[in-house]
């Protein structure tokens, strides 16, 4: 058995800057803190090749003294502690003294300082936290470090590091939550010489939040407010329709300390239960203030994690606040789910908020949807077409003819070198398909499948269709039977997308990871009619495929990077798997809109002949009922 010893100082320091720096995020969050722990009121943010070769902070601080400079950078040296019992009420970002030593233990530091009290600032190296010698230097009041060659004595750390984008877009990520942390420091970023982010620095939460996280979707927060005795929540909340497909837009801050809080998104997606969509979750920008002897920031080396003295305390504020802002507060505009129609609007009626009718599910961009209703934006609602490919805007719901005709079972899924066109790009008949009159048109049937005649007897809740056939009725669900129509035409190997050019591009705002993610399939986009471009922190999509709707775009793009972050996206036929049940949703017919008879009579001839069966997804697309099941339910049997 090895000795037991103690182990060398550098080896310990290397341990320590494990558990500290995982990557470059780790080195910006560590510094821009020690920042705002020294009073700045500005930080700036400068990387290259993602970080990892350099990463600069520069604030307008307090500076540190050039007696102390090398002190700052031992083990456990700190100016924010003194005693056992400040473990106790800890009100500072850091205090643990190990931030600036482990960083320096991997990499090649520069330090430039100058404190109020001096004339002249100071100058300090350090390689592999071992420091030169200190000098005198002009310089700014505050601190710049800049920190070069990351993990470069470590190599087995090194190789764990993914691309450039990838780490850019992590120190991108820990820079907005550290500007959304502190509305009263001015934020900057900047990386390979582009600046990406600019925060204003005015104090006010809702300056920082748009800076931050775009005008389309601070448009869709609502104000939260709230304060008790101990404790209060202040913030904005998404509404119910602005959710998005992950929680990539949720912050929660305690103390002005940027947490992952299970407690509080559990609390903040309970005030959501039955007002939001399945599937979906809220945004939010919370800032919980309490006692600072009633939370314990000292459970993880990274100080992400907090511990709370009363956690039903902590939980019935922030449901609470939420919930209150969304029961509440009139004066956000919002569309009205009134009935499934929308107006006939002419082009010089003056269109009020509250005259939206929405025939589909509400946008994730509701800031969108108010901005065209007050008139800011050129586009126009969007039109359907029907199948004669002729616009229609809240004309009355056809009818079901009441003398339904009988098929038979026979169904042939479109050829994928054909490509539709027009009201067929849907999935939809062309204006030239054979009209209900004249009889679905024939084709051989498939072997293996029943040739049991049924009829199309109805649709009920504009999201299920019954289907008769023989003693069994059919209830199909219409969105999920259509997308694995389009999926399965979309997956053909002669598949050739058409796409169009965009008269107004789609700008997507997309979390930076989201964003990084897709750039790195721009490939896959581009073959599938996608063409996105970089447009600061967010992406442009000037082409798009005629299967999905422009106004669904930002929704699928947001939907296709949480598929790709989620399940992997080192497989190119995965990722190409994901690109197709991301099209094939937003391409198929929606439950809860109308349809067009011969629109359900596709659907239901797909299903009834074999062909579809589950959704791309796995779930049933019908359920069936016998007429003895029937019969039971009325006692009859």
């Amino acid at each position: 058995m090895p000795n037991i010893q103690v182990l060398d100082p550098h080896v310990a320091d290397l341990i320590a800057a494990g558990e500290v720096v995982e990557r470059p995020a780790s080195v910006a969050k560590e510094l821009m803190e020690n920042a705002i722990d020294a009073g700045a009121s500005t930080v700036t943010v400068e990387i290259s090749h993602g970080g990892l070769t350099f990463l600069r902070v520069t604030d307008d601080g307090r500076g540190i003294p050039a007696a102390e400079l090398k002190t700052a950078f031992l083990r456990h040296a700190t100016s924010k502690l003194r005693t056992e019992y400040d473990l106790e009420a800890i009100g500072t970002l850091g205090f643990r003294g190990e931030a600036l030593a482990a960083i320096a233990a991997v990499s090649r530091i520069e330090v430039l300082t100058r404190t109020a009290e001096a004339d002249l600032g100071a100058s300090l190296a350090l390689e592999g936290g071992v420091p030169g010698g200190i000098e005198e230097a002009g310089c700014p009041l505050g601190t710049t470090m800049v920190v070069r060659d990351l993990f470069f004595n470590t190599p087995a750390r090194l190789k764990f590091m993914k691309k450039d984008a990838a780490e850019g877009a992590a120190v991108f990520a820990v820079v907005q939550r550290v500007a959304l942390s502190h509305p009263e420091v001015s934020v900057k970023f900047i990386r390979d010489g582009k600046q990406e982010l600019l925060t204003p620095g005015d104090g006010q939460l809702k300056s920082a939040v748009y800076a931050v996280l775009g005008r389309e979707l601070a448009l869709g927060f609502r104000e939260v407010r709230s304060a008790g005795e101990d404790m209060s929540v202040e913030g904005f909340a998404s509404m119910p329709a602005c959710c998005r497909a992950s929680r990539s837009w949720q912050f929660f801050f305690v103390n002005g300390r940027q947490v992952k809080s299970p407690l509080m998104t559990a609390a903040l997606e309970e005030a959501y239960k039955n007002q939001k969509m399945v599937g979906k979750f809220p945004g939010c920008v919370l800032h919980l203030q309490t006692k600072l002897n009633a939370v314990d920031v000292n459970v993880h080396p990274a100080k992400t994690e907090v511990k709370f003295g009363t956690e039903r305390t902590v939980f019935s504020a922030v449901y609470h606040a939420v919930l209150s802002a969304l029961e509440g507060d009139p004066s956000h505009p919002r569309a009205v789910l009134r009935n499934t129609e929308i107006p006939n609007i002419r082009k010089q009626d003056t269109v009020t908020p509250n005259q939206i009718r929405m025939s589909a599910p509400a946008s994730p961009f509701m800031g969108e949807v108010a901005r065209r209703a007050g008139g800011g934006g050129s586009s126009p609602p969007s039109v359907r077409l029907t199948p004669d490919s002729s616009p229609t805007r809240g004309e009355p719901k056809p009818s079901i003819p009441t003398v339904v005709r009988v098929h038979d079972s026979t169904y042939t899924p479109p050829r994928p070198t054909e490509r539709p066109v027009g009201a067929a790009a849907l999935g939809r008949p062309p204006a030239s398909a054979p009209s209900l009159e004249n009889g679905p048109a024939k084709a051989p049937a498939p072997t293996g499948f029943s040739e049991i005649p049924w009829r199309l007897a109805g649709e009920v809740l504009n999201t299920y269709i019954i289907v008769e056939r023989g003693e069994t009725v059919y209830l199909i669900d219409k969105h999920a039977a259509h997308e694995r129509m389009n999926f399965d035409r979309m997956r053909g190997a002669d598949y050739d997308p058409m796409s169009q050019a965009l008269l107004t591009p789609a700008v997507c705002r997309l979390s930076p990871d989201q964003r990084e993610v897709l750039l790195a399939h721009r490939a896959l986009l581009e073959e599938f009619g996608f063409e996105v471009d970089e447009l600061g922190a967010d992406l442009a999509v000037r082409r798009a495929p005629f299967d999905v709707d422009a106004g669904d775009i930002p929704a699928a793009l947001e939907e296709l990077a949480v598929r790709l972050l989620t399940a992997g996206s080192a497989d190119p036929a995965a990722a190409r798997d994901e690109l197709l049940h991301t099209m094939a949703c937003k391409a198929a017919i929606k439950g809860g809109w109308h349809s067009a008879p011969q629109e359900l009579e596709q659907v239901a001839a797909a299903v009834m002949s074999g062909q579809v069966k589950y959704c791309p997804h796995g779930r049933p697309v019908a359920i069936t009922l016998t007429k003895k099941e029937l019969e039971k339910q009325f006692k009859r049997a």
